[in-house]
């Protein structure tokens, strides 16, 4: 056995359910699952130094993810980013210890593939026939390219806006494409219609229990390459916000294995100015946060006007100590001029966010020069060319 995985848990009211069934949101509170592994047994029989010496990719946590068969693992070798230090935009910014974990280097170009991969084995492995894959683009993409690598198709609902570049992927993999007016709610509940009336199991945002297991491995790994040590900040672009739930509940995880000590890194929610639903919530004090009108940003992947995990999102902001703030579009652009000419990291507009918000709170004095500092980059520029002007 791989997986230390034992069973799931309402995150609402802790109510526990059996791990060996398909299953989406609790059935007492329709709230998220998280996976709970037996991690008192793992102390005991897992060694923290035997990792290192295996494949570098996400599965090298194997224990801490939910696949019990590794041979069912559906796998293109996500994970194992790098986690680059960045001189030259440390010293601009008066910072000795700023990092920039590069996600834009995993398959389909983002850290999608992490959740996508964590998620479609563990539905495989449970039987899943198929499935469908509400996305604003990004995680459609490496839906698609999962489930072909599985010998299955997807059926991917997206905003009719999103860039070609997501569409066309998803058609080359061979999934079927739904592109539904409106944005990701919308193209939501068309999903999980299609999934209820086709049998097919639905990959929503956190609406099943795995996607954020993969995603929790960003934490893993970033412990991992400091040495088992915990950064003092980690800034995210927060859209649907399971990176962020993921590092926080894989931090616990690692605490509780006595594997790092120490408090968890400040984690710090970078939304667009345009759909802010996140920082809106933070600020006035809120639990939840309020469905955002009129959504609207360049930067496809922050546009969800309302996640449906706002309440573990705003709850792990606040247990470290992070904050949460807005940044133009334009800002965004901006930066991936200055990411890519001050440390050769061609980033997303959503990863370019969080240059902005650094230095905003290093100027606030929020971030300081002696503090290890993580941006998240979630993606690749190169889907994103097209808000690149020729210079030529």
């Amino acid at each position: 056995m791989a997986s230390y995985l034992d069973h799931l848990e309402c995150t609402q009211c802790g109510k526990s359910y059996p791990s060996n069934q398909l299953i989406g949101v609790s059935p007492c509170c329709g709230k998220v699952l998280f996976a709970r592994y037996d991690l008192a047994k793992m102390r005991r029989e897992v060694d923290r130094d035997a990792l290192a010496g295996r494949p570098a990719n996400m599965w090298q946590f194997e224990e801490l993810l939910p696949v019990g068969d590794p041979e069912r693992i559906v796998t293109l070798g996500e994970g194992g980013t790098p986690l680059l230090k960045a001189p030259e935009l440390g010293r601009r910014l008066g910072l000795g210890h700023l990092y920039i974990k590069e996600e834009g280097l995993n398959p389909t170009g983002t850290f999608k593939a992490r959740g996508i991969s964590a998620a479609v084995s563990r539905a495989i492995e449970l039987g899943a026939p198929g499935f469908t894959m509400p996305s604003a683009g990004n995680a459609a993409g490496a839906a698609a390219a999962y489930c072909a690598r599985a010998g299955l198709r997807a059926k991917v609902f997206m905003p009719q806006d999103v860039p070609d570049t997501n569409k066309k992927e998803c058609i080359l993999a061979g999934s079927e494409v739904n592109l539904v007016e409106g944005l990701i709610n919308d193209a939501g509940r068309e999903a999980v219609a299609v999934a209820k009336e086709q049998n097919l199991f639905d990959l929503s945002t956190l609406k099943e229990p795995y996607r954020a297991e993969g995603k929790k491995t960003m934490g893993l790994e970033i412990a991992m390459q400091l040495g088992w040590k915990l950064p003092s900040a980690i800034i995210y672009p927060t859209g649907g916000g399971t990176g962020i739930i993921g590092m926080h509940k894989g931090f616990q995880e690692l605490r509780e294995l006595g594997w790092i000590d120490g408090p968890q890194p400040k984690f710090i929610a970078v939304q667009a100015t345009g759909c802010q639903p996140i920082v809106q919530a933070f600020q006035q004090g809120k639990e939840v946060s309020e469905p955002w009108q009129n959504a609207a940003t360049l930067a496809d992947g922050l546009r969800v006007p309302s996640p449906f995990a706002d309440y573990l999102i705003l709850a792990a902001i606040r247990e470290t100590g992070g904050t949460a703030l807005a940044v133009e579009d334009s800002e965004m652009v901006d930066a991936m001029y200055e990411m890519a000419t001050a440390e050769g990291i061609i980033a997303c507009p959503e990863g370019a966010a969080t240059l902005v918000a650094l230095k905003r709170l290093v100027k606030e004095g929020f971030l300081g020069p002696e503090e290890t500092i993580v941006l998240l980059n979630t993606g690749s520029g190169y889907k994103y060319l097209h808000l690149i002007k020729d210079k030529v």
